[in-house]
């Protein structure tokens, strides 16, 4: 039997748009910060590093955005038989060439956010 994870997965897939696949599984809320957050790092993150770097998101939706980019490839979960567990998440070489193609997007993002802001207050509702 499938988890919901699977399903959720599974029901977003385009099997023939490789477009809408690849953005079904990314195009979210949080998966392009959470990549984003991993890359800007040289070493593995633990889930609270994670927590901290993006405090807007919760547990549960950290947890669910983690284990859906792992089911994909994008990123590597290690966990250390420790006590209490230690979990590092690191980028695959898939995300890091996800992200180098989503760099011209993120810079323009930074270089235009502070114009938009001040378009969007000044625009009539």
């Amino acid at each position: 039997m499938e988890d919901n994870k699977h399903t959720a997965i599974k029901n977003t897939m385009f099997p023939n748009c490789p477009i809408r696949n690849i953005l079904a599984m990314v195009g979210d809320k949080w998966s392009l910060l959470i990549m984003n957050e991993l890359q800007q790092h040289p070493s593995p993150m633990r889930f609270s590093a994670l927590r901290k770097a993006i405090p807007d998101i919760s547990q549960k939706v950290l947890t669910t955005t983690l284990r859906n980019l792992e089911a994909n490839g994008f990123i590597n979960r290690k966990v250390y038989p420790e006590i209490p567990p230690r979990t590092e998440y690191s980028l695959t070489p898939r995300a890091l060439s996800f992200m180098e193609a989503c760099q011209p997007m993120i810079q323009w993002a930074m270089e235009n956010f502070s114009t938009i802001i001040k378009e969007r207050a000044a625009a009539p509702l």
